[in-house]
């Protein structure tokens, strides 16, 4: 079932000014309000991103992070694989700004980003691809710069459990996270988009059909927090195991 775009959000056209002036807005307390909205849980979700990457045993990957905001997945990585070279983007700067400073962060559109095909072992983003005005493209791009046999893993909310408690979680997300975006943050309109873009963003399984679609392989997910989170990896073929036409 195709989820129905709420009136809160904008138009395709007018998504990146709008996405990047409201992370901008929000920078200074985005990491306390996701510890408050997910309950401290954020933190464990980007540990499993992370592991994800240690368990190729590969020490020194090169990573890319899209989407980076402030590093916390950047971070992760690096405590699971110390021998990384992480590599953070983003296109909101104010975002960059409250990062760790002995980070590599860059500006850049996830929609063009400026490293050439083939470029990194792993490719991640945290809570980024629905916020993003092409989704497609989004995951073409990053599909583009993982070199053959990389992996790529992508930590993102979805519409809610699909049982009894999808109720209780839209009265949560559209009640009192915009509640505390207003107390906290200082900014209801951004955390009454967060909970819209959610509900409005793809099922893992449709999410899944996507990194398919782009050639990648071995995909499966994982939802966590009661089905309201998943994590989704795939890898990307090696030249030995694309079939020829």
């Amino acid at each position: 079932m195709v989820p129905r775009v709420s009136a809160v959000l904008p138009s395709v056209a007018d998504k990146p000014r709008y996405v990047a002036a409201m992370f901008g807005r929000i920078a200074p307390r985005y990491d306390l309000m996701n510890t408050l909205i997910t309950g401290g849980q954020d933190g464990r979700w980007r540990r499993i991103v992370a592991e994800s990457l240690a368990n190729d045993g590969k020490p020194e990957l090169s990573v890319l992070d899209v989407g980076a905001g402030t590093g916390k997945l950047a971070e992760a990585v690096l405590r699971a694989v110390p021998h990384a070279r992480v590599i953070g983007v983003d296109f909101t700067l104010p975002m960059l700004r409250h990062g760790r400073g002995d980070l590599l962060f860059a500006g850049a559109d996830a929609l063009m980003l400026p490293f050439a095909d083939d470029r990194f072992d792993a490719v991640v983003s945290g809570f980024v691809i629905r916020n993003l005005a092409d989704i497609a493209a989004g995951i073409a791009e990053q599909a583009r710069v993982l070199r053959p046999g990389g992996r790529l893993v992508i930590l993102e909310t979805t519409p809610g459990p699909a049982n009894v408690l999808r109720p209780l979680y839209r009265f949560y997300f559209r009640r009192l996270v915009p509640l505390l975006g207003h107390l906290i943050a200082g900014d209801e309109s951004a955390y009454t988009y967060l909970p819209e873009s959610t509900l409005a963003f793809l099922e893992p399984s449709r999410l899944a059909a996507m990194l398919r679609q782009n050639g990648l392989t071995d995909v499966h997910g994982r939802r966590l927090a009661l089905g309201c989170v998943a994590v989704t990896v795939a890898r990307k073929p090696t030249t030995a195991q694309v079939r020829p036409a």
